[in-house]
């Protein structure tokens, strides 16, 4: 018949085995959650620097547009507001509204302030930004009238060890 095999270490090292198994996994777990949520950082950069990149090259295109088209009686309407100019809209776009309402849109949501005017951007997870004023928002004022209008940012935004610009 077959013969039993026995561990031939002694009885009070497997406790330590055990423990030294459970710190291993603890630390892959930690290296784990702190590379995720350094992946989900970058990644809500990369979503905000692209759909900035959108707005102004429609900015652009909008203006190249007016340009091309023949001189008629009217002019044609100048838009501030961006988000007009591109289709189909972000999923994550709230439209437009006062800088009171502002506070309360959703975290990853972008709006419009006709006000100012003024694209807001509210982070999903604000820990990454820091703003010179200390705000939980993104502003980028519409400049550049008339001409070619442009979002700048109103202040120099930080996100992780990257600027928004």
């Amino acid at each position: 018949m077959g013969a039993t095999t026995r561990s031939s270490a002694p009885n009070w090292l497997q406790p330590v085995e055990w423990l030294l198994m459970v710190v291993v996994i603890s630390v892959l777990v930690v290296f784990f959650l702190h590379f995720a949520q350094q992946t989900k950082g970058q990644s809500e950069l990369a979503a905000i620097k692209s759909t900035v990149g959108a707005l102004r090259t429609a900015f652009v295109i909008d203006h190249v547009q007016q340009q091309v088209r023949p001189v008629s009686g009217s002019a044609a309407p100048v838009h501030t507001n961006p988000f007009e100019l591109v289709q189909p809209r972000p999923g994550n776009y709230r439209g437009e509204m006062d800088t009171a309402k502002a506070a309360d849109v959703p975290p990853g949501s972008w709006f419009f302030v006709p006000s100012c005017p003024c694209v807001g951007y509210r982070p999903m997870d604000d820990l990454w930004l820091n703003s010179p004023s200390s705000s939980s928002l993104i502003w980028f004022k519409v400049v550049g009238m008339p001409g070619v209008l442009q979002l700048v940012p109103q202040e120099k935004y930080l996100w992780g060890n990257n600027f928004i610009d």
